[in-house]
């Protein structure tokens, strides 16, 4: 069997549907999930999706994806202008990466402009809401 793609989502984003609708959208994560899984399924591809609020435990499933992932889709949410050790955690992995983020981040605040993930992703898809995620799902199954 093939490594499943690690679909891993950061800070805030377990409040996706509620927490600013006007920039996020009214789509949950679950509902992302989901769309995603069937996307995959019909790809014959497999997937490990996660979510979390502590930049420890995203660290630790990118070094688990190292050896058990083919690749990895990763939002990072805020975590993506100023971890360094999400940064580092990525380049270890020595893996395809896709970076993914709801909104246009380069029409949101000037903090938003800078991506540390940036500089190990093959591809950054932003602005296209939660298509952006099968989006991702394209490109790896195309790779």
């Amino acid at each position: 069997m093939n490594k499943p793609i690690f679909v891993l989502n950061g800070p805030n984003l377990n409040l996706l549907g509620v927490r600013k609708p006007e920039i996020y959208g009214s789509t949950t994560l679950s509902d992302i999930e989901s769309t995603v899984r069937q996307r995959a399924q019909e790809l014959g591809l497999g997937i490990e999706f996660m979510q979390s609020n502590h930049e420890g435990t995203l660290v630790d499933e990118i070094q688990r994806a190292r050896s058990e992932a083919a690749s990895i889709i990763i939002n990072p949410a805020a975590f993506t202008h100023y971890s360094v050790a999400i940064h580092d955690a990525l380049e270890a992995a020595e893996l395809p990466v896709v970076e993914v983020h709801l909104s246009n981040v380069h029409r949101r605040e000037e903090f938003r402009h800078r991506s540390f993930v940036s500089l190990q992703a093959e591809t950054v898809i932003a602005g296209a809401g939660a298509f952006g995620y099968i989006m991702a799902l394209e490109y790896l199954a195309q790779r």
